[in-house]
């Protein structure tokens, strides 16, 4: 299995502060991730002024306002992640970030982003889709929220004009989202029905729908992390801490490794214990030359470096080959 892509989403929970988004920054590549991710808007065309809150944001935040003014402490501006990226190619983690308006994906194209990752929000956007699918560039396609018909239609609408190296992960746009919603299963179905490589943006509450989604195949794992969820913002209480998130990493290492290639042989580490664990067709009792063997003078013990008890039946009813002691291993 080719190695799992690790996403370690930041978004907005540096909550405004470039010192902090930095420390993201490190956590991430001190946890393991591949790629830290950030979410790159201009509030003014992101969100209309009646836009409201969702209700895990009100939840999250402990007061209700409007998205604009939610998000007007939360976004970085654009010279600062330019800051950004610097710093993640200094201490060698990639760095990515979604962009939420047109104006963004021409800012980060500018900045020579390697890959793009759109949102799930961001699906029906048909100019935004266009214009990600013109750049060319590899695409990373979240699809919380979506029918599967809005997915292939996303899909073909970005292969039309230009993208040719796309994936899709399957989500569920809640935070925290329940368990008996996250339908690990359309993992497998989007992979059948797209034929592309599929992974899964995780947004339930621990690590266990990680570790399963690659189990079940997924090959890019996106998880929200935080420094701390004590902290104030809309995504904090959803995102793990950094111990949380190295332990995903790690459990996402092992699982992959652990999947192997799928062929049915004994493993390097278990062929020394075959002959331990098997059985070999024994004398059941002292046996004389030329005596018949039966199931009255022979049985199956270990070890299992003998004679197959796969061969019994072959074996009875034929003369003993020389004289053998209870216990013995048979030969023929």
């Amino acid at each position: 299995m080719q190695k799992v892509l690790v996403i370690a989403e930041a978004g907005v929970n540096h909550n405004g502060s470039i010192e902090t988004a930095k420390q993201l920054a490190r956590t991430a590549k001190e946890c393991g991730a591949d790629i830290v991710k950030f979410q790159t808007a201009k509030l003014d065309s992101l969100v209309s002024k009646y836009a409201g809150m969702a209700q895990y944001q009100k939840e999250n935040i402990g007061k209700e306002a409007s998205q604009k003014e939610m998000l007007k402490k939360l976004l970085l501006p654009y010279p600062e992640f330019e800051i950004l990226a610097d710093y993640c190619r200094e201490i060698g983690i990639q760095f990515l970030s979604t962009p939420f308006d047109l104006e963004s994906i021409s800012f980060l194209e500018h900045l020579g982003l390697d890959m793009w990752k759109i949102p799930s929000g961001e699906v029906t956007n048909l100019p935004y889709l266009i214009k990600i699918a013109r750049t060319g560039k590899p695409v990373i396609l979240s699809t919380g929220m979506c029918r599967m018909s809005e997915v292939e239609k996303a899909v073909e609408i970005l292969r039309e004009y230009g993208t040719t190296n796309l994936s899709v992960l399957h989500c569920t746009t809640e935070y925290p989202a329940p368990y008996e919603d996250a339908n690990l299963l359309a993992i497998k179905a989007l992979r059948e029905r797209l034929h592309v490589p599929v992974g899964y943006s995780d947004h339930t509450a621990g690590t266990e729908a990680s570790i399963a989604a690659v189990a079940l195949g997924a090959v890019i794992i996106e998880k929200h992390f935080t420094i701390s969820r004590q902290m104030e913002g809309p995504d904090h209480k959803a995102s793990l801490e950094p111990e949380e998130l190295k332990k995903l990493i790690s459990g996402i290492r092992n699982i992959e490794t652990a999947l192997g290639n799928g062929n049915k042989i004994p493993s390097k580490s278990e062929r020394k214990n075959i002959n331990v664990a098997r059985k070999s067709i024994v004398a059941k009792q002292k046996i004389k030359k030329g005596e018949i063997l039966t199931e009255e003078n022979i049985t199956t013990k270990r070890p299992g470096n003998g004679i197959s008890p796969m061969r019994w039946f072959e074996i009875l009813g034929t003369p003993a080959v020389r004289d053998f002691e209870e216990d013995e291993l048979l030969e023929v």
